[in-house]
């Protein structure tokens, strides 16, 4: 990415990671889970001024309870009550929600060494 040509500002690319609302609000029985994805939070603004010199921004998404294929193998009424955990909108979120946050990243150039929730206002219980 350092060898890509620069765009008029300098950008040469973006680095986007996944993290988990887990980060900020681990569950019980969730310590190791938990610790895995704070350390990519915490790791987005180091990185990010480390890659600044080259024209490279890194930023993460914390994503909250998403549709994925790991809870598509839950039963419907489990993703249900999952779903309405969620203030608003009060169900899971959807992959085209989680790209269009990246392609909202992508468009400004000023978002960078930031970690975005993407969660409807989720915040994880005990």
């Amino acid at each position: 990415m350092s060898q890509n040509n620069p765009d008029a500002d300098g950008h040469r690319g973006l680095v986007v990671n996944t993290a988990s609302v887990a980060a900020f609000e681990g569950q019980v029985g969730q310590a190791a889970y938990s610790a895995s994805k704070g350390g990519i939070v915490s790791m987005t603004l180091p990185i990010a001024r480390d890659l600044a010199p080259l024209g490279i921004r890194v930023i993460t998404i914390a994503p909250g309870l998403f549709s994925t294929p790991l809870l598509a193998g839950l039963p419907e009424r489990v993703r249900n009550f999952l779903g309405q955990q969620v203030p608003f909108p009060a169900r899971l979120g959807h992959p085209e929600e989680y790209a269009h946050l990246v392609q909202a990243l992508v468009e400004n150039p000023m978002v960078n060494g930031e970690v975005v929730r993407l969660d409807g206002a989720l915040r994880m219980q005990p």
